[in-house]
């Protein structure tokens, strides 16, 4: 059972969220905050598996709180829950597990907490080869995932989590060993955290400084340290970088 928080400064917000999230088996304790102060606080005192952050909170938004919990050695999952799609970036910057936006969806909030079990339930295994199609294996389950269906894999420490535009897979693969095994099968390392399929990328953009790049609905960002790389990869390609 998942231990968790749910975080927004409108009370009516927390109740509707709180609600839904009771209505899944997999959820157990739900703590409710109205405040960044409240939901540090509640994150001291209990053991809490995610916590769901509304961004725009007086004094301590949402995002000062994941930077915050980003510092811990064990920090709980992070899942942002707004009706601000333009903070998609700064969220996938700090590695956050989904991105809700409101009104939540009652099947995007399922497939939400899926992922938080799987993390917690333990990673499956994947075989990887050097061939079109990945094998991954979670007890008595095998499934068969094409390559060329992987749009982008996130980093989750030791873990990869593997994004299609259905779902996704957490296995036990560094990103690392990820991006030496599928170089040559057009993954190009983008930041710290993402590594992306070439022939899945939508749009590229530079703007105020930053960078990003667009698969299907989700932008990724894209570090200093490797846009140059990124750059000429997609100039070869003839990708060209929006403003």
């Amino acid at each position: 059972m998942l231990n968790v928080v749910v975080v927004d400064d409108e009370v009516p917000a927390v109740e509707e969220l709180a609600f839904l999230l009771g209505r899944d088996a997999r959820v157990g304790t739900i703590l409710r905050a109205s405040s960044g102060a409240q939901a540090l606080h509640a994150l001291e005192t209990a053991d809490v598996d995610a916590i769901f952050l509304d961004i725009h909170m007086p004094a301590l938004s949402g995002l000062d709180i994941a930077r915050a919990l980003a510092r811990r050695e064990r920090p709980p999952a992070v899942v942002f829950v707004t009706a601000d799609e333009d903070h998609a970036l700064d969220a996938f910057e700090l590695a956050a597990l989904d991105y809700l936006l409101k009104p939540v969806r009652p099947e995007r909030l399922t497939e939400s907490v899926r992922r938080i079990s799987e993390s917690l339930a333990g990673a499956e295994t994947a075989s990887t080869g050097d061939g079109d199609v990945v094998t991954v294996v979670q007890g008595a389950t095998t499934r068969m995932i094409r390559r060329e269906d992987i749009q982008y894999v996130q980093a989750q420490g030791d873990y990869a989590r593997l994004h299609t535009a259905e779902t996704s897979y957490l296995v036990r693969i560094p990103l690392a060993e990820l991006e030496a095994q599928w170089a040559d099968a057009g993954f190009l390392r983008i930041h710290r955290s993402y590594l992306v399929a070439r022939h899945q990328i939508r749009q590229v953009r530079l703007s105020a400084g930053r960078a990003s790049i667009r698969i299907g609905t989700v932008e990724l960002p894209v570090s200093r340290r490797h846009l140059p790389t990124v750059r000429s990869t997609l100039e070869t390609g003839r990708v060209r970088p929006t403003a």
